[in-house]
């Protein structure tokens, strides 16, 4: 299983979107400093979990995130519950 990411700066509210085959882990080291691309923005809040069986699969919905419509999607998550997560089998 692959999944797809996504995690909300609390310092400033920016959005990352990352795929990992433990996202958990990620999220994890994404707080702790270890991601350089990151580690200027903690605390991150994980916002949306998605589940997909290809890494091919996986990319794909990582670039949808990341630009345009996919982009506007998770902006508007309500960011008051738990995180969304969606399981694609």
């Amino acid at each position: 299983m692959h999944y797809i990411y996504a995690i909300k700066s609390e310092k400033d509210g920016r959005i990352y979107v990352g795929m990992s085959m433990d996202y958990q882990k990620r999220v994890i080291e994404h707080n702790s400093g270890k991601t350089k691309s990151t580690k200027g923005y903690l605390p991150w809040k994980l916002i949306y979990v998605e589940r997909v069986l290809t890494r091919i699969e996986a990319r794909t919905r990582e670039k949808f995130l990341k630009a345009g419509s996919g982009k506007e999607f998770l902006k508007g998550l309500d960011l008051q519950n738990a995180p969304i997560v969606q399981w694609i089998e």
